[in-house]
């Protein structure tokens, strides 16, 4: 580094205020310094830490200020057992909470619904009204804990609860810390968990980023996300290049809307995936603070540095994981835990190792929390800011990296006649993107069933002595339960305020006008279930039929 960019890096390093729950030093009590560099001036695409453009970390201290936020995905059966193991992850370490939704929650269905049958409560927990966010959050203060919430198609609804779960609390809405998914883009892309067509989608969360950037500043109303996209077959040049083209098409709803970029742009995140091939995973951390910083600076024009930071949350790869000997899951999920730690990310969920055969036990969870605090107390990793920058190998696969998703946002930009937002919508609508991901997946299934690729235990060294473990098992009980609760809700609320509700939100179906969001917060409180808030809406704007493709 230059003297100038070394005395610049230092005196923003040293305003900050860093971690004292540890020392910095190595085992042997050998000094580290903070940042290492080449001498002279570095090359302008990898920079400083803290800097444009944010290469080697959007902060200048790192985890040296402050160590990722360290969340356990989390849910099952009903409010009330979730909230249980929410207790006992903070108990045990946990810093952030993220919500896991069961299949009729993520598709906007009650679960006393025919359509939820055999369902609730299987693959995360049942949130039917206010009740279930309200049981939930029980004794959980959330003005004082982050929370995520992995959900898209019902994602506002799902917000307008825990607003109003806040409010009830007495919390300071201004001061919540927290993301909901809320990417219906990727939907489309590779999960299909939609509601509705894409335009009344796209209306949504271009009302939830609004709103929050005015009333809720603190909290992400948008987590774009390439994990799906990765879980579905992508390759992670393909997961970078749809998830950030995404990101570019929401910050053009944004400015379609008529919002400052440098109003909600800051409010943006990410949740990419951490696949198994170490250093690929840590190119595509660093090659995706890049382009984001550069495109957002050049091609969107924001002018605060806040909104060229690409700021990600992580959780490593499922679909690395194996039935077959499942305790190797703890070496995969470590090794992809520590590659996100080297990219620089926010916060991080590492999968337990039972997740491909059911829900996780309590002590699977604890197991994957402890990677993370081993990670982060044990190995030295936190106390260098990107240890790794300057590698040889790491710097040519992040260009590398880079390349290969501008080419595909040329094809994007091509599709959408100048805009990443109408390229991506084109894209969905002809199946572009289902193919790419498609042939990507084929082309690898091809390479493991030649054992060209190797996975351990499924296509090599397949003999063992491992025993499955004990495995956590969702009670038929959990769903007759849940459906009794639903009902109760709507036979004990007070009906005429809860039509009015459903009134005005067919009202604000057709007033483009209005902001969704308090209406949704007031149908919340009226306690209008999740399914009739959805049902309502679908009557007004439509369903939507994905093209056939294959």
């Amino acid at each position: 580094m230059t003297d100038d960019q070394q005395r610049r890096w230092r005196a923003r390093y040293e305003e900050g205020k860093l971690r004292d729950d540890v020392d910095f030093d190595t085992l042997s009590s050998m000094p580290v310094d903070p940042l290492y560099g080449p001498e002279g001036e570095p090359e302008p695409a990898i920079g400083v830490p803290g800097e444009y453009p944010f290469t080697r970390g959007i902060y200048p201290s790192m985890y040296r200020g402050r160590l990722w936020t360290m969340r356990q995905f989390a849910g099952f059966g009903t409010a009330e057992q979730t909230n249980e193991r929410y207790r006992f992850l903070t108990e045990h370490g946990n810093t952030g909470l993220s919500v896991a939704f069961d299949m009729p929650t993520l598709m906007g269905r009650d679960s006393d619904e025919p359509q939820s049958e055999g369902e609730v409560g299987r693959c995360g927990v049942a949130i039917d009204s206010l009740k279930d966010m309200e049981i939930l959050f029980d004794g959980i203060d959330l003005e004082d804990v982050s929370t995520s919430m992995t959900i898209s198609g019902p994602a506002p609804m799902l917000f307008a609860m825990y607003i109003a779960v806040a409010e009830k609390q007495g919390a300071d809405v201004s001061k919540l810390d927290g993301t909901c998914q809320t990417d219906i883009l990727k939907e489309y892309i590779a999960q299909k968990e939609w509601l509705f067509p894409p335009e009344p989608h796209l209306r949504l969360t271009a009302d939830m980023m609004e709103h929050c950037a005015t009333d809720v500043p603190g909290y992400h109303p948008l987590s774009i996300s390439g994990y799906h996209i990765r879980e579905a077959g992508s390759t992670a040049v393909q997961e970078l290049a749809f998830t950030v083209a995404s990101g570019f098409a929401h910050v053009e709803l944004g400015l379609r809307r008529g919002l400052d970029v440098d109003e909600f742009a800051p409010g943006l995140s990410f949740f990419f995936n951490s696949h198994i091939d170490f250093f690929e995973e840590i190119a595509k951390f660093r090659a995706a603070r890049r382009i984001w910083a550069r495109w957002m600076k050049e091609r969107y024009g924001a002018k605060k540095e806040r909104s060229w930071m690409l700021k990600f949350h992580t959780q490593t790869a499922g679909v690395s994981l194996t039935a077959q000997q499942p305790y190797n899951n703890v070496i995969r999920t470590a090794t992809e835990a520590l590659a996100a730690v080297l990219g620089g990310t926010q916060s991080l969920h590492t999968n337990s190792l039972d997740e491909v055969l059911a829900l996780p036990t309590e002590e699977a969870v604890e197991i994957a929390l402890r990677t993370q605090q081993v990670i982060a107390y044990e190995t030295g990793v936190p106390n260098v800011v990107d240890p790794l920058g300057g590698s040889w190998f790491v710097e040519k696969l992040t260009d590398e990296t880079e390349a290969g998703a501008e080419e595909y946002f040329a094809k994007i930009d091509e599709l959408g006649e100048g805009s990443i937002l109408d390229g991506m919508l084109n894209g969905i609508e002809q199946g572009y993107f289902q193919q790419e991901i498609a042939d990507a997946a084929f082309h690898y299934q091809q390479l493991l069933e030649r054992k060209r690729k190797v996975i351990v235990g499924v296509n090599r060294f397949t003999k063992t002595v491992q025993d499955p473990p004990d495995m956590l098992v969702i009670s038929p009980e959990i769903e007759e339960r849940q459906g009794k609760a639903v009902a109760e809700v709507r036979a004990n609320r007070d009906e005429a305020k809860a039509q009015d509700a459903i009134q005005a939100l067919r009202d604000m179906a057709h007033d483009r006008s209005q902001n969704s969001v308090p209406v949704l917060i007031e149908a919340a409180k009226a306690y209008v279930t999740l399914g009739e808030m959805v049902g309502t809406l679908k009557r007004e704007w439509g369903v939507y039929t994905e093209p056939p493709r294959f």
